[in-house]
């Protein structure tokens, strides 16, 4: 089972000097491959399950109930000036680039790959794509990208809990992923897509130019059975010592450097695009960057020249002297 049809990266856009390597190898590949008809499964061990809260909880996302969604901690301003809700969380601390529309039915960027430190079992910290909907009081989130350590508290991730459908037998999602980038050394990149096909309303989960890894059927959603209205780029960290808790977490974001370091020291997104409705792919007609932290976690919208689109660099090593 497939999408009928697809949405192709762009190959006409303006490439930055440095390169980077499309590789994605998982270390399972080593002992064969999955039959046709059934897909990787990642199996669960004993000390897995002890570190969880509880069964319910195990495999499971930071809070997705937010208490703080209109607090000043989302001072992200529209292309007018008007207040723009992203949905801040409580014991989630992000940097990212953003688009707010109407229409949007898919997103994609080519995310860099990195191994940044994590202090703790119950803590996380990933590189992703958010396709986002929903009121002032609640939102959906579908996400995708790499993550180090495990979600442990509230909402679905990889094959754990029902939701996703996974159809690929050559990924194993939650699996460790192999090479990573090295500080001014090789570069690392995942290209992800998601998108929505109208005909059947599936959320379709994309790595490169055309391996489908699987779907999100539209029935287990409330806000994203048809489009989203907003659209994120970066980084997020989970941790209950965040945003005025002390000692801050020393979990890093990104390579764990700030984004001004830029190529080769900072993590970065770049070939940023949407689909809209009329299953146009574009660059956002407008976009903002955050970052909820800015002592721990830095975003920064960096262009080289007008001849070049604007690439997305986040990241920093959280707790420390200027993150206290």
């Amino acid at each position: 089972m497939k999408p009928s049809n697809s949405f192709p990266f762009d190959t006409t856009i303006s490439v930055k000097n440095e390169s980077s390597l499309q590789v994605l190898s998982q270390t399972w590949h080593k002992s064969g491959s999955c039959p046709k008809g059934t897909i990787p499964i990642r199996r669960i061990s004993r000390q897995e399950l002890l570190r969880a809260t509880s069964l319910e909880h195990f495999g499971r996302e930071g809070p997705r109930t937010s208490s703080i969604v209109n607090s000043t901690n989302d001072k992200s301003s529209g292309n007018n000036g008007s207040k723009i809700q992203v949905f801040p969380l409580p014991n989630h601390s992000a940097a990212y680039l953003f688009t707010k529309g109407y229409d949007f039915v898919g997103a994609r960027g080519v995310i860099n790959v990195w191994n940044p430190r994590v202090d703790s079992p119950d803590e996380y910290t990933t590189a992703q794509i958010w396709i986002k909907n929903g009121p002032n009081d609640g939102f959906e989130s579908i996400e995708a990208g790499w993550m180090m350590d495990a979600y442990q508290k509230t909402g679905c991730i990889n094959l754990i809990c029902s939701g996703f459908v996974q159809i690929n037998p050559r990924y194993d999602l939650g699996g460790p992923i192999q090479p990573t980038s090295q500080e001014r050394g090789k570069q690392y990149e995942l290209q992800i897509q998601i998108y929505q096909l109208p005909e059947t309303r599936k959320w379709w989960l994309v790595y490169g130019e055309d391996e489908v890894i699987g779907y999100w059927p539209y029935e287990i959603f409330n806000h994203l059975q048809r489009k989203s209205r907003i659209v994120q780029w970066g980084g997020d960290v989970y941790s209950k010592n965040i945003k005025g808790v002390k000692p801050h977490t020393t979990t890093a974001m990104g390579s764990g450097n700030y984004a001004y370091g830029l190529w080769g020291s900072a993590c970065f997104i770049d070939r940023l695009r949407i689909v809209d409705y009329n299953n146009l792919t574009k660059y956002p007609t407008w976009v903002s960057s955050n970052a909820e932290e800015p002592n721990c976690y830095t975003a920064l919208k960096y262009q080289e020249s007008p001849a070049i689109e604007p690439v997305f660099y986040f990241g920093g090593p959280g707790g420390g002297l200027f993150c206290p």
